[in-house]
């Protein structure tokens, strides 16, 4: 049902985690991809394992003229833009009468700022193909006050808002705009900070674990494709239940 055929989708901070594993999805359901990142070893990397439907450009996402580099190259190279992924972005973890103003505008300008751009950026290419898709990652943090985020927190809670606005502004140039909000998920960066995945490792959500790429990926590339043809604005959490409420423990039988 997800079908991508015919689309190019632009993934930010596709290198590797999350958006890798959204590039390889969208690959697999018939897109050509535009990855960007500013790690530019990965990239290479994650577009040459993909083959000729993948393509990698180092981009600053807080910059105005890569957003018009990477804009004009996915144009050139596979004729338009139908599709974006905002996944790029820094997560930290400070109180917020710990962190720095220096620091917490250094967060909005990767975690925010760069979405507003990249969705603005896109806007008049979607529109002279007819309509297109933008989903921007957002977070658990984005749904409830979770302390530790204070940057972090207030960025994502930022991307929810201007998907909103994204939403009602864009709907009848058939441009649909959705925020994804993962829970604890299986990444490189969260294995270095000891997270494990597994049945029982993350009691914090109703389902008992942390997710996995792919179970973020595959609520990605159904936003992107016709399969949401009437979903735009939407919050879409992928958090095993986390921002539902506290878990109980259920004993079979009782």
């Amino acid at each position: 049902m997800n079908d991508l055929t015919g689309k190019t989708v632009i993934i930010t901070g596709g290198a590797r985690g999350l958006g890798a594993e959204a590039a390889r999805q969208a690959v697999a359901a018939g897109a050509r991809v535009v990855i960007t990142d500013v790690l530019a070893d990965q990239g290479e990397a994650t577009a040459a394992e993909l083959g000729d439907h993948a393509r990698f450009l180092t981009h600053d996402v807080t910059s105005e003229e890569d957003w018009r580099r990477v804009a004009d190259f996915a144009c050139a190279e596979f004729g338009g833009i139908h599709g974006l992924v905002n996944n790029a972005g820094v997560s930290t973890g400070q109180l917020l009468e710990s962190e720095s103003v220096e620091h917490f505008r250094k967060v909005l300008d990767t975690n925010l700022t760069g979405v507003f751009i990249g969705m603005k950026t896109v806007i008049a290419a979607m529109k002279d193909g007819g309509g297109g898709s933008i989903v921007n990652i957002s977070s658990a943090a984005g749904l409830m006050g979770l302390a530790l985020t204070a940057g972090y927190g207030a960025s994502k809670w930022g991307v929810r808002g201007l998907t909103k606005i994204g939403a009602v502004e864009l709907g009848t140039a058939r441009i649909r705009v959705n925020s994804v909000h993962p829970g604890m998920t299986y990444t490189p960066m969260t294995a270095s900070a000891g997270i494990e995945k597994g049945e029982g490792k993350y009691p914090n959500t109703p389902m008992g674990r942390v997710g996995e790429p792919h179970e973020i990926a595959s609520a990605v590339v159904y936003l992107l494709s016709d399969a949401a043809s009437y979903v735009t604005g939407a919050e879409l959490a992928v958090d095993g239940g986390w921002t539902t409420g506290p878990t109980v423990q259920y004993v079979m039988g009782q």
